[in-house]
């Protein structure tokens, strides 16, 4: 017959175990559910998350030695995405969007109105747009797990299927589905950007600062500039997801000098590409900031062309290089 302390080791064992299984339950809950779920299920389950679902994140935004402390909330109001962005270091630096209207402000400049679906300067935009349209692009893989600001993440890589971009990698909240942690790396796995939550915050109910966002009277969109003599840039060769988002035609205040600007993005990287008359100071053909961003410029006849983006630079040459003035109406 076994001794009375012999069995209370037994016992403490025994509970000792059912405590630690329900804690690696509640770690990583619905375990066996999500673990059938495909790379592209969770970015799917991450994109509605993101658009349907009410919440409240602390963010850092790491670039080289530069950080930033965000607080971005989103939720529903009256059937329309209300969202707040704040920039916690500096001057004042808020935007509110309620619906397609995105309004900065800003300490040291009146607020404006301009259209867009998203507040630039979080998540990138294709992480609450159509998956689909990034697997021209990209192919998804599932990798591990970590805790992240306290939650359970599900790690998907995004990598491209060439070599004209760089890879991208979340971490998926296992209960919520929202993006905890972005990273954006070069090709040695030098880390160009991180975007990480420090706290999530599900809600059950819009904000009041959102509530009060709606019935706010913010002021009109601005108008689109005017391109009535901008010239008609064509690109014969974009990499493969890119497409042109937008196209701008203005003069510089106080020189009057006539600036075209085009913008291209496959919904997770930005190019930036400026044409604009050739200066007397010549740019560098090449840089490459601590921030991870690559500028390319290339002159062709009078004309100087600066080319931006977070991309490997032989990739924002090759689209310098198929720059194209269609003289056609």
């Amino acid at each position: 017959m076994p001794k009375p302390f012999q069995a209370t080791n037994i016992d403490v064992g025994a509970h000792l175990r059912i405590f630690l299984l329900a804690l690696l339950v509640a770690t990583f809950p619905a375990a066996s559910a999500q673990q059938e779920l495909s790379a592209k299920s969770w970015l799917e389950h991450m994109s509605e998350a993101l658009s349907q679902q009410q919440f409240k994140v602390s963010l850092i935004h790491l670039q080289a030695d530069h950080i930033r402390p965000l607080v971005y909330l989103h939720g529903k109001v009256d059937g329309k995405e209300v969202a707040f962005l704040e920039h916690l270091n500096g001057p004042p630096k808020n935007a509110v969007r309620v619906g397609n209207t995105v309004t900065f402000l800003e300490h040291d400049q009146p607020a404006y109105s301009v259209t867009a679906s998203r507040i630039q300067g979080v998540w990138p935009v294709a992480f609450s747009g159509s998956i689909d349209k990034l697997e021209t692009g990209y192919e998804f893989v599932l990798a591990g797990r970590s805790r992240i600001a306290g939650r359970p993440g599900q790690m998907v890589r995004i990598i491209p299927k060439d070599n004209t971009r760089y890879a991208h990698q979340v971490w998926v909240d296992m209960e919520s589905f929202l993006p905890l942690r972005y990273d954006l790396m070069t090709d040695d796995k030098q880390l160009i950007e991180q975007m990480m939550a420090v706290e999530l915050i599900v809600l059950q109910a819009p904000p009041a600062l959102l509530q009060e966002a709606v019935g706010q009277e913010w002021p009109a969109v601005i108008n689109s500039a005017e391109r009535a003599d901008g010239q008609n840039w064509q690109f014969t060769w974009l990499p493969t997801g890119f497409e042109v988002t937008t196209r701008d035609h203005h003069r510089l205040i106080g020189s009057q000098e006539a600036v075209e600007y085009v913008g291209l993005s496959d919904g997770l990287i930005n190019v930036s590409i400026y044409i604009a008359r050739a200066s007397e100071t010549p740019l560098p053909e090449e840089l490459i900031t601590r921030s991870g961003l690559s500028l390319v410029t290339k002159n062709r006849g009078n004309a100087e062309i600066v080319v931006m983006g977070k991309m490997p630079p032989e990739t924002l040459k090759r689209i310098s290089n198929s720059l194209r003035l269609d003289s056609r109406p």
